[in-house]
């Protein structure tokens, strides 16, 4: 009992959205008109309040906005009825245009696809006459024999086929036959007109209801909710009108330059069937094509024709639709496309129309509803992983290259120093986590050191408008201790004379940091000498004794080098009580002055979050040493 308590907040949300999905299926014949009407009320919604504006009663506001739209579509419809009749009109003027292009598109005999035609029903003919002869049955015997036989035959041959006469058609049948077909749009549309007006006309009481429904305790929430449906789906209605505006006007521009009669009715049409995804493109360049074949003589202007759909779709649909649809809806170009063939198998027509409104609102209610977060997580454009998590999960999935790719993407927009801050150090913090519970394998964590290692060591050499391309390192000589050999490199010409000691608080983590923090430093033209991991910092520091002007820099990463951190500062106070040292607890979150008080006695003289933070402190402290 209790264990399908624990397993119904997982599957609740699943079997919701199946619930509903049934619900939107078997009522379809009233939400598609519902969900219709709503989106004109989105497009007649900015007239009427125009009209309430003057100012005007609501009812006549809306009566009027909705006799303004019917007058509006009635004319286009009435000039495209006109126009297609009267290119039906004069299709027999082009009879002989049009008889020349089909009797071209057939093969000639003497041509190599007409022989290929030709041996190929003759060897079908020669397969049907030995089937035919195959099943015809022998005769033998005398005629009476055969009389007897045809008779059996006849009594064994089985039922014979029985023909269904139809009865003709009275006159309200034949009325019902041929108004069928046009009754249910109609009703459709009646529908549609009535569902708007009402909704017109009951604007705040719907929401108001709406509200009450949702609880006065997600009030706050379902207003955002409406809100931020209302704003997209406007922008994707006025975004849509705009860019089928320009696809109509580039295309009848396009048919008057090849000749195309009445060119800019045929564009005025393109961008109006264009509301309708896919289809509509097709049927809007269907008209001057066939207009295109009747009319001339030449193959030229059709293909043409057909080359001036194919640029426009291919610039529209494939650059500038997904960029604009999806970054003003909040819906991924994938996402897109299957919410449109989701909605098109669900609702038909309705639903190819309707597809980019309903999947706004799904996206919505997926960000507002905690238990609907995975329809905004599968359907939004925002980014699913953190460039962070994208950079640990390709170096979890052994990919090197993937990972020095999000890297030097990052660095096209952003400093190294913040590449290092918002995206190494988090992924290292991510490791540390999974290596501390024992969900990081050996093979995989030492990947991780090495791989994260190199791409630090590429992005030496790695040069911004801030760095100056004709610096260079000066290598100083190799120190030997014993332990472990190492390098004090520096930019020429050094800002400073000081010194900073780099020391990894304790494993492989706090090292990979403390390289990152020694190359800034380095690129900010100081002196640094940087420690391995483990290494004996007393017998270092006996080779090169520090100045007081020095600065001694601990690297520690949360959340398990803290205590390593503070016995390492320890060491290093007791061992040089004069000098400045500055701990990177890097990635920290919390209160970094309650977290140097934590160092005790001991405690450093500053404590920073971020490598950022740590440049700066290091250019004041220079800055403080320099005379005036």
């Amino acid at each position: 009992m209790s264990r399908s308590r624990q397993d119904w907040p997982t599957l609740s949300p699943l079997v919701v959205l199946a619930g509903v999905v049934l619900v939107l299926y078997f009522a379809r014949a009233i939400l598609i008109p519902l969900a219709l009407a709503l989106t004109l009320n989105f497009l007649l919604t900015p007239m009427m309040m125009f009209f309430q504006r003057l100012p005007m009663r609501r009812v006549p506001a809306v009566a009027l906005s909705i006799v303004i739209s019917g007058l509006v579509v009635g004319g286009i419809g009435w000039a495209v009825a006109q126009q297609l009749l009267q290119v039906a009109n004069d299709l027999p003027k082009y009879r002989s245009h049009i008889h020349a292009k089909i009797e071209a598109l057939h093969y000639q005999p003497e041509s190599a696809l007409g022989r290929a035609t030709q041996s190929v029903e003759e060897l079908g003919k020669e397969f049907s006459s030995a089937e035919t002869s195959s099943e015809a049955p022998a005769t033998s015997g005398s005629g009476s024999r055969s009389g007897i036989q045809t008779a059996t035959d006849l009594r064994t041959s089985g039922p014979v086929p029985v023909q269904v006469v139809t009865v003709p058609a009275g006159g309200l049948s034949y009325l019902r036959e041929v108004l069928g077909p046009a009754l249910i749009p109609l009703a459709t549309t009646g529908m549609v007109l009535i569902f708007t007006v009402f909704i017109l006309i009951e604007q705040e009481d719907l929401r108001d209801r709406f509200l009450r429904l949702a609880g006065v305790e997600q009030l706050h929430a379902m207003t955002l909710a409406m809100d931020d449906a209302t704003r997209r789906i406007s922008r994707y209605l006025l975004l849509q009108l705009l860019v089928n505006a320009c696809y109509g006007i580039c295309f009848g521009v396009g048919l008057f330059l090849i000749g195309i009669p009445n060119a800019l009715l045929w564009g005025v049409i393109a961008g109006l069937l264009r509301i309708v995804p896919y289809v509509g493109a097709l049927t809007g360049t269907a008209f001057p094509l066939v207009l295109a074949l009747a009319v001339f003589d030449s193959w030229g202007p059709p293909v043409l024709v057909v080359l001036l759909f194919v640029l426009l779709e291919l610039i529209v649909s494939n650059l500038i639709e997904p960029w604009l649809y999806g970054a003003h809806t909040g819906i991924s170009s994938l996402a897109l496309l299957v919410t449109t063939v989701f909605w098109t198998t669900l609702w038909g027509w309705a639903g190819l129309v309707l597809a980019i409104p309903l999947t706004v609102c799904l996206i919505v209610l997926g960000r507002y509803v905690p238990r609907m977060s995975f329809l905004h997580t599968l359907l939004g454009d925002e980014r699913a992983l953190s460039v962070e998590a994208q950079f640990y999960q390709r170096l979890l999935a052994l990919d090197q290259e993937d990972a020095r790719l999000i890297a030097h993407n990052f660095l096209k927009s952003h400093p190294l120093v913040s590449l290092y801050d918002k995206v190494m150090v988090p992924a290292l913090t991510l490791a540390e986590h999974d290596r501390h519970k024992g969900a990081l394998d050996e093979r995989r964590e030492s990947f991780l050191s090495l791989s994260v290692s190199e791409i630090i060591s590429e992005l030496t050499v790695y040069s911004t408008d801030e760095t100056s391309t004709k610096s260079r390192k000066m290598k100083l000589p190799s120190i030997s201790t014993g332990v472990s050999e190492f390098r004090l490199t520096a930019k020429e010409p050094a800002v400073s004379s000081i010194r900073i000691f780099c020391f990894p608080a304790d494993d492989k983590a706090d090292e990979i940091t403390s390289s990152m923090l020694a190359q800034l430093l380095e690129r900010a033209g100081y002196g640094v000498l940087s420690l391995p991991a483990g290494s004996a910092f007393e017998e270092i520091l006996a080779h090169i004794p520090p100045e007081p002007e020095d600065i001694v820099c601990i690297s520690a990463l949360p959340p398990f080098a803290f205590a390593q951190s503070c016995a390492l500062c320890q060491r290093v106070r007791i061992l040089l009580p004069n000098i400045r040292i500055l701990a990177g607890i890097w990635g920290f979150s919390g209160n970094l002055d309650k977290a140097r008080e934590r160092f005790g006695s001991t405690k450093p003289d500053r404590v920073v979050a971020t490598f950022a933070e740590a440049v700066e402190q290091i250019k004041e402290w220079q800055k403080s040493l320099a005379p005036r």
